[in-house]
């Protein structure tokens, strides 16, 4: 069994950064300075978070209300908050607010803070999802301008690519890119730009159609999907990346949403396990950031049954042609930060589909504590278990060095 002295360093999938104010500024164009995503500093006039929809609005220079930072762009008036980056406050001091830059934790966008507060949690490499762009680059599709949309999206990239997980990094923490939603061509064409320079994850939304997108099952998405293939770049979806968090009513309270957060991926889940992708894409790969892993089994359960009595009839007979928890242990990775339940049910998942992840600085996050949460929830496993599931398993998935580092191209 695993003892403290000997728990894996860890390699979380599934962290988060919060982009400072000069990534696009200094990225765009001259022409775009004042209509790309610019920061400003400004009062809140009212904020909400009911029935799973975040609804923020600006207050006007010299109105009264708390001052925080906003992202600007095109019609989004988008706030830093709390919950953006909660680590290293008390429970009790979490609260859906706005703040300013000053007011959160350097290590949610400097990377030398974001390497000492990985040192403090015993984790050693990281893969970062995003937060204006929202997780899989949201705000950029429902812009209005899509060339502009188009240079932010590649912006971003470049960001995370030369600058987060530049030299200063020391290969410690992970690229992940966006594409344009839009236009699968153009999405194909960003995943081979950053495949040539070492990348192999790409964010994508669990439920493309909550987005006005089509859905998996067309073949709109195939361009993408293929350059996906070819190059072993993983398709990370996180929890609200189809900007509809599960919810119950309109007047349901967060706490509803953040118990059901998992939703999203099982129907998601489903989805791929009956479009046949996986047997068109033989090498793709995709993984569910922060949907947690308890659910998977009784999912696969059921899917196979499904698959096997009703497939004549339920319009998949002719495309999946395996049952899908053999489609799951090759093709799908569940990732976690607090599932007890999960781990005690992992021969029912399998070990290679399972990572473990931080969620670094969001308020769900085990930060400085991940360590202690693993050993307790890990302690029944093998060595060898563990070691697959705290970074194993994502050395192979991410074409990290044997020692847990990116390397780039």
């Amino acid at each position: 069994m695993a003892s403290p002295e000997t728990f894996p360093k860890i390699i979380s999938v599934d962290d988060h950064t919060v982009e400072p104010p000069h990534v696009w500024r200094d990225r765009l164009p001259s022409r775009y300075r004042e209509s790309g995503p610019r920061v400003v500093r400004a009062p809140l006039k009212q904020m909400t978070f009911l029935g799973g929809k975040f609804a923020p609005v600006m207050g006007r220079q010299g109105d009264d209300g708390p001052i925080g930072d906003w992202w600007v762009y095109e019609d989004l008036h988008r706030p830093l908050t709390r919950l953006d980056t909660a680590v290293g406050y008390d429970r009790e001091e979490i609260r859906l607010e706005v703040i300013t830059y000053e007011q959160m934790r350097p290590g949610s966008y400097s990377v030398p803070d974001r390497l000492a507060d990985m040192d403090v949690n015993h984790v050693q490499s990281a893969l970062c999802f995003p937060t204006f762009p929202r997780f899989c680059g949201q705000t950029f599709t429902e812009a209005k301008d899509r060339e502009l949309g188009l240079l932010g999206v590649r912006a971003y990239n470049d960001w995370m690519v030369e600058e987060w997980c530049g030299p200063e990094a020391h290969g410690r923490l992970i690229p992940l890119t966006l594409i344009p939603l839009w236009d699968a061509e153009l999405a194909a064409a960003e995943v081979r730009r950053n495949a040539a320079r070492g990348v192999r994850a790409v964010a994508f939304s669990e439920i493309p159609p909550h987005l006005g997108l089509p859905s998996i099952h067309t073949d709109e998405w195939d361009p993408f999907l293929a350059a996906c293939d070819e190059t072993g770049t993983v398709v990370a979806m996180h929890i609200g990346s189809s900007s509809r968090m599960p919810s119950t009513s309109a007047d349901a309270p967060p706490a509803v949403g953040s118990t059901i957060t998992f939703a999203n991926c099982c129907f998601s889940m489903v989805d791929w396990l009956m479009s046949g992708k996986f047997e068109r894409f033989p090498n793709l790969r995709i993984m569910y950031a922060e949907g947690q892993i308890g659910w998977i089994p009784y999912i696969l359960e059921r899917a196979d049954v499904v698959w096997e009595e009703n497939r004549g009839w339920g319009g998949v007979a002719d495309k999946v042609h395996r049952p899908p928890s053999e489609l799951f242990a090759e093709h799908v990775f569940g990732c976690f930060f607090d599932d007890a339940f999960g781990l005690r049910n992992l021969d029912s998942i399998g070990v290679g589909n399972v990572l473990y992840e931080t969620d670094y600085p969001h308020s769900d996050s085990t930060w400085p504590k991940s360590r202690e949460v693993g050993e307790a929830q890990m302690g029944h496993l093998a060595p060898d278990v563990v070691e697959r599931i705290v970074r194993g398993n994502a050395i192979r998935l991410l074409g990290l060095t044997d020692s847990g580092l990116w390397s780039g191209a």
